[in-house]
């Protein structure tokens, strides 16, 4: 049989309450997070919500409307063929053809955008709230920032991704913003600065263009409009998908974190030595060997019922790890 001293049970109990790391006794805080000793993973009496389903539902629709971008973007490839055609045989049908494929492959995107913005707001939100519960977080913005955040104009090109930053700081137990956070807003601004301008600017080229072309010069335009469209599109192109890749990372790893610390703060349901469980048959109170057992279908009258999210924490095992 092994034998333990008090000191080796302290050495083997002491862990780190936030991100399940081994402490020595020498350590004022968590090396890793710079949680105190002894301080619990969520604060008691402060709700949290779920986010890991609703961060997969965000991460699929930014990933789908990252992806239904493209063709939109890419369609001066097919419309300079198009033209092209066009112009060899002096059809006006398909200059027309053209310009309503193009508004179809848009409509798809812009329906996974709306989706895809309704859906990471509500779970920067959430992500926002719960860090409220986190000991020793500090948010810089109110939790209606990262709402009104993604909507007031002007504080659209800041607060997201400050209000970003504090939530991956604090979730994923970092002293300093993760480098991803800068990758994702830096692309995203360069998408959404860059596709505004392209846009317009092919708006503006359309408008000159004859509505009705009639000779080889003016079917001439139209190939000219398509072959120089591509260029400016590429920008905007590698920015989304940077953007889009690097905001689903984040999404799924936050989520991951979160919903890993959260669970430390759950304990397990308190069974004493000797305690029966639930569903097992013990004998009544006084009845002769024998007699019928009548199975336990709930807690015992001395156990209180399995605290919430919110309830004191019990210390997690060792060896606590980060899903991502």
């Amino acid at each position: 049989m092994r034998t333990f001293t008090a000191h080796t049970l302290r050495t083997v109990d002491m862990h780190c309450q936030t991100c399940g790391d081994a402490l020595s006794p020498a350590d004022n805080e968590c090396p890793r997070c710079g949680t105190l000793p002894g301080q619990p993973a969520v604060l008691p009496g402060v709700s949290t919500y779920a986010v890991r389903g609703l961060g997969t539902a965000a991460a699929i629709a930014v990933g789908a409307a990252t992806v239904l971008y493209l063709p939109g973007a890419l369609f001066s490839l097919v419309g300079l063929r198009i033209a092209r055609a066009a112009a060899e045989q002096a059809d006006r049908d398909l200059l027309m053809g053209a310009a309503v494929a193009e508004v179809l492959l848009v409509l798809p995107y812009l329906i996974a955008l709306l989706v895809a913005a309704v859906l990471v707001i509500v779970w920067t939100w959430r992500a926002r709230k719960n860090i409220e519960a986190f000991p020793g977080a500090q948010p810089p913005l109110g939790a209606g920032w990262a709402i009104a955040g993604w909507l007031v104009p002007i504080a659209n090109f800041v607060v997201p991704a400050r209000v970003m930053a504090s939530v991956a700081r604090n979730s994923t137990w970092r002293r300093s913003t993760p480098l991803l956070v800068g990758v994702w807003w830096a692309a995203w601004l360069v998408f959404t600065v860059g596709d505004r301008i392209v846009s317009r600017n092919e708006e503006q080229r359309y408008a000159r263009l004859t509505e009705w072309p009639r000779n080889d010069v003016e079917f001439g335009t139209y190939v000219h409009y398509y072959q120089d469209a591509l260029g400016p599109r590429l920008i905007p192109v590698v920015a989304v998908l940077v953007a889009g890749f690097s905001f689903v990372v984040l999404i799924r790893r936050i989520s991951a974190a979160q919903q890993d610390r959260i669970a430390r703060a759950v304990p397990v349901w308190p069974a004493h030595p000797g305690w029966p469980h639930p569903g097992a048959v013990v004998p009544a109170p006084g009845a002769a060997p024998g007699h019928p057992a009548q199975p336990v279908t709930g807690v015992p009258p001395q156990v209180a019922t399995a605290p919430s999210v919110t309830s004191p924490q019990v210390p997690p095992g060792a060896g606590g790890t980060i899903g991502a």
